[in-house]
């Protein structure tokens, strides 16, 4: 008998040990999949607490001054093409894909990103012909979409493809679609609050920036803690390695130009930004070739693919 309670306590002590672990488990996971979320928020908190943030006063006063075939700032002109060609490319590539399992999700964000990057071709050569204030509201207003449209694609991917599913791929459609709507209005107040604020006397660059550096925060967490296919993380952080780098590039375009002579650090930004937004389309292009063998979970109807019962995942 003695033995037996002995064995009754030593079961209910590692019973008790499990759920303690478990429990703990438990919120840890929560709290993984919150950090995105409370990065934001604090960040928020932060610039609320910086205060507003003016744009340099120089800005406007790029390296390169070099006239090319009549154009002015030719280099930091024509350096803008690749941006409208990768759009282009991206919306024509994936025209009929709109029930791909691999893209359909975050489809409705890549196509504002691939539209919002042909008019930043357009916007930011229109931009550095003349630059000014009232031109660079068209230079930024598509940039801050391209962000939105990304935001909102890996979301879709991530977030809410995470959700149980048991119906048609694109039965998320309406979520995704409402995100990808309000990123975009968000991105365009960001722009607006900062040229309204500018014109007053105090430019404000908070929410503008804070929407350019949301996708070098979020898209990494929101791959890792859902768990996205190993060749989407390795494109989307070679991407967001070049654009960093591009962004270095733009704080050093006087130096850049000194040493090199032939581009300006506001060349080498666009033409970095360029191939990081080309990586990622590349990478989802290619996803749209993968042979539908490696999607064994799916079946297709005449509605488009069904995942079949028990799998969540893309």
């Amino acid at each position: 008998m003695r033995f037996a309670s002995s064995c009754l306590d030593y079961l209910m002590f590692f019973g008790m040990l499990a759920a303690c672990f478990g429990f703990g488990s438990a919120i840890m996971r929560r709290l993984f999949i919150a950090t995105p979320l409370i990065l934001v928020l604090s960040a928020c908190l932060l610039l609320l607490w910086h205060g507003p943030i003016a744009q340099l006063s120089n800005y406007h006063a790029f390296a390169d001054q070099r006239t090319l075939f009549g154009v002015p700032h030719a280099l930091d002109v024509f350096s803008n093409l690749g941006f409208a060609l990768l759009g282009l490319w991206g919306l024509w590539q994936t025209r009929d894909q709109a029930h791909h399992p691999r893209l359909a999700h975050g489809l409705a964000g890549y196509r504002l990103m691939w539209f919002a990057l042909l008019l930043t071709g357009i916007g930011s050569a229109f931009y550095h012909l003349a630059p000014d204030n009232a031109r660079l509201v068209w230079d930024r207003l598509p940039i801050a979409l391209v962000c939105a449209g990304l935001l909102a694609a890996v979301r879709a991917e991530t977030v809410l493809a995470a959700r149980p599913a048991r119906h048609a791929i694109g039965g998320r459609e309406p979520s995704a679609k409402a995100a990808c709507w309000l990123l975009a209005g968000l991105a365009l107040a960001s722009v607006a609050w900062w040229y309204v604020t500018e014109q007053r006397g105090q430019g404000d660059l908070r929410p503008y920036l804070l929407l350019q550096g949301a996708p070098l925060l979020l898209i990494p967490l929101w791959q890792a803690i859902y768990r996205a296919p190993a060749a989407d993380r390795i494109a989307f952080a070679a991407a967001m390695l070049c654009y960093v780098l591009a962004k270095l590039c733009e704080l050093q375009d006087q130096q850049i130009l000194a040493t090199f002579g032939l581009l300006s650090g506001h060349t080498l930004k666009h033409l970095l930004a360029t191939l990081a937004v080309g990586i990622i389309t590349a990478r989802l292009i290619g996803r749209s070739r993968e042979p539908l063998r490696h999607y064994p979970h799916l079946t297709r109807t005449p509605g488009g693919y069904v995942l079949l019962v028990g799998w969540s995942r893309y």
